[in-house]
């Protein structure tokens, strides 16, 4: 499940993800983010993992024609917060691979410093 979340930045696409993403979560996050790249072009992307159960098979496959459609070029930074040691070495991992995108992790504690993250 993900619900969308207002941090007070204009390009920022903001969510919360909790137990598993559908299709339909998906379709939410990607339809903001395109918004968000059409009115500003560059973009930050927050996200708050409270807990993760997987991605259903359709949300890949909406992500892939997004990918293909719209592409990364107009992600700046991503700031991912969660209090999963495994997701953070990933984060710490995608900066490497993506490094057009600037990319760190944050604990729950230290929201305010990834929102700032992003302002920056």
């Amino acid at each position: 499940m993900i619900e969308m979340i207002d941090i007070g930045i204009d390009n920022a696409v903001a969510f919360k993800v909790a137990e598993k993403i559908s299709e339909e979560d998906m379709n939410l996050v990607l339809s903001a983010a395109k918004k968000a790249g059409e009115a500003h072009g560059d973009i930050v992307i927050y996200e708050v993992i409270e807990s993760f159960e997987g991605v259903e098979i359709k949300s890949l496959v909406e992500k892939i024609k997004y990918l293909f459609e719209v592409g990364i070029s107009n992600i700046r930074k991503i700031a991912v917060v969660t209090d999963k040691q495994w997701m953070q070495k990933a984060v710490s991992i995608e900066d490497k691979i993506f490094r057009n995108i600037d990319m760190q992790a944050f604990a729950f504690e230290d929201q305010d410093d990834a929102i700032a993250f992003l302002k920056d």
